[in-house]
């Protein structure tokens, strides 16, 4: 089974229970070992829109990482989400930030996500996961990319998953 962790993020709609409803949608396919806490974080590029709700998971699965990327889209959509703008409103969003130690560079798929060390909202929930796990193009922990992202504006949600 690969080792992978998701990034998971709202900001349309009752946020928690989106993050929820992704969550227990994974099984069987994506088996969730540990949830990060929630964060509100501001938005990022479109910064007209309301807070998210940011998460990440660590999880198991044996779906190969083309497969995980349409199994997270067809979940977006089931899940109630409608294609928008770039880095738009979203009911809910789920990345691929890292499948292994796997370096893919493809037309459909670039992994380890191509600007996970630019997003704090991701790094933050991420070091919360696994702080010491290293970056495999960059060479660096996730500590340490944290380290030189601002994270002004993002802040513990009041409750977390279950």
């Amino acid at each position: 089974m690969a080792h992978v962790y998701l990034a998971l993020g709202t900001n349309l709609g009752d946020r928690p229970a989106n993050l929820q409803a992704a969550l227990a949608a994974t099984p069987p396919l994506v088996r969730v070992l540990h949830a990060s806490p929630m964060y509100e974080t501001p938005p990022w590029g479109l910064t007209e829109q309301p807070a998210f709700l940011n998460m990440v998971v660590e999880a198991r699965t044996d779906l190969e990482p083309l497969a995980l990327l349409s199994f997270l889209k067809q979940l977006e959509s089931d899940l109630g989400r409608i294609p928008s703008v770039r880095y738009g409103p979203r009911l809910i969003d789920l990345d691929i930030l890292f499948y292994d130690d796997l370096v893919l560079d493809g037309p459909a798929l670039t992994i380890p996500h191509p600007r996970l060390h630019e997003r704090a909202f991701v790094l933050v929930p991420l070091a919360d996961l696994a702080p010491d796990r290293v970056h495999p193009r960059f060479g660096r922990t996730v500590r340490a990319l944290l380290r030189e992202v601002d994270t002004a504006g993002i802040r513990p949600w009041s409750q977390s998953p279950a």
